[in-house]
């Protein structure tokens, strides 16, 4: 099978962290659409490195990684940067801002649709 055929792939990935100390090497992953995938290893053996390269937070490593066309990984640290003035809703919503204010002016211009809110409902579905 083509790598190409690939939603993810990695080949020859190794890391090293500043003063030498390795975190992995030469690691070689393949991902087909579909498939759930576990990563597993004790505290400090580089999981979360591995998932920060996979989601392009991480750029300084050696081989090479991409995901195909299309394809986004997201990354959730284990420890969020929370704001601590908000509640847990609040810090929530944060990631959806976006989102809901798109939906939320959609709402408006529903509530007084007319010719000239028409257009502007159709941009806001795209």
């Amino acid at each position: 099978m083509s790598k190409y055929e690939y939603v993810f792939h990695m080949e020859g990935v190794s890391k090293t962290y500043p003063g030498g100390k390795k975190c992995f090497e030469n690691i070689n992953l393949s991902f087909l659409p579909g498939v759930k995938i576990g990563v597993v290893g004790v505290n400090g053996s580089g999981k979360s490195t591995l998932m920060k390269i996979m989601a392009g937070i991480e750029t300084e490593f050696g081989g090479e990684a991409w995901a195909a066309k299309g394809v986004a990984v997201g990354y959730l640290p284990q420890e969020p940067q929370l704001n601590p003035g908000l509640n847990v809703r609040e810090n929530v919503m944060l990631g959806v801002k976006g989102k809901k204010d798109l939906l939320d002016r959609f709402n408006e211009l529903a509530m007084n649709y007319s010719d000239e809110t028409a257009d502007e409902m159709a941009m806001l579905q795209d």
